[in-house]
């Protein structure tokens, strides 16, 4: 098959989508002023593309908790937006788990994005996995929970096989979907999603898609995650670190055909990972059929 065609029928897939399929975005709490006025304008400008919901991560400690707490309150008060916070179960007791999850539920939050969370250095508590908090939180609430999904393997997972296992758990404790990690190469989801219809998991598998305007920050983040970043795309970035520009227009570029073709193999929900930035994953979503 030539080139253009290949071209040609990955366009036509979109298209015929007509904007039916759905996304949803991740922001952080931000740290300072700046940073505020960036995010709200970032959430204002994907607001008009009608997410399923948008989530806000979380970190490991009162303050980051209660930053998030704060930002999904207003997002979901000012916009509408079903809100959806991530929580960790590797910080707070039990106990403190459920007050936080009815502090939510009480605040009109009904879903959540539920994660084991970083293991700090000299951790010595009994282990509380996702799969427990899935748990924990359906026995507060009928909450809708996402969970994480790691086609290229969680670096703690002993195997692939026990990766997957694990996600099995998360499904069956009553998860209602699960969202991956970020990946470059899409075989590599294919693959996973294929692995999970084998072994009885009927969850939808959500790619998660990353936009990479900095590819030198990538680079470290693919380390810590076990992220493979094909060598393509190292040849595509070169020569452009003081050119944020043509990073972008890159970045877009490869976020793109990465949703072209999942969307021709069925694809119909797609998570984004901003950043807290709204142009390119607006450029993207604009391109799929999702307009204002």
């Amino acid at each position: 098959m030539s080139y253009a065609r290949e071209i040609n029928i990955l366009n036509q897939s979109v298209a015929d989508l007509n904007g039916q399929i759905n996304v949803s975005f991740e922001f952080f709490p931000p740290k300072n002023e700046k940073m505020e006025n960036l995010l709200w304008d970032s959430i204002h400008r994907l607001k008009t593309l009608h997410p399923k919901f948008v989530s806000v991560t979380y970190g490991a400690n009162s303050g980051e908790r209660e930053r998030t707490h704060s930002v999904v309150k207003r997002i979901q008060a000012e916009t509408g937006i079903t809100a959806t916070p991530h929580l960790t179960g590797i910080d707070a007791t039990p106990d403190e788990l459920r007050e936080i999850a009815k502090d939510y539920w009480n605040n009109g939050i009904r879903s959540i994005v539920a994660l084991r969370g970083d293991e700090p250095a000299g951790y010595a508590k009994q282990p509380f996995y996702a799969s427990d908090l899935v748990t924990l939180l359906k026995e507060v609430a009928d909450f809708d929970i996402s969970v994480a999904a790691y086609p290229e393997v969680h670096p703690d997972a002993k195997s692939a096989q026990a990766d997957l296992l694990n996600l099995k758990r998360k499904i069956d404790a009553g998860a209602n979907r699960a969202i991956t990690q970020f990946f470059f190469d899409v075989d590599s989801y294919l693959r996973f999603r294929d692995r999970c219809a084998t072994i009885g998991i009927e969850a939808e598998i959500v790619p998660g898609i990353l936009p990479v305007s900095n590819f030198k920050q990538l680079q470290k983040m693919a380390k810590i995650t076990n992220v493979k970043i094909p060598a393509w795309m190292g040849k595509m970035y070169e020569g452009l670190d003081d050119d944020q520009t043509t990073r972008n227009l890159v970045a877009a570029s490869i976020a793109m055909d990465m949703v072209k073709v999942l969307s021709k193999e069925g694809v119909k929900d797609f998570h984004f990972y901003t950043l807290n930035r709204s142009e390119l994953t607006y450029a993207i979503c604009h391109v799929l059929g999702i307009r204002p």
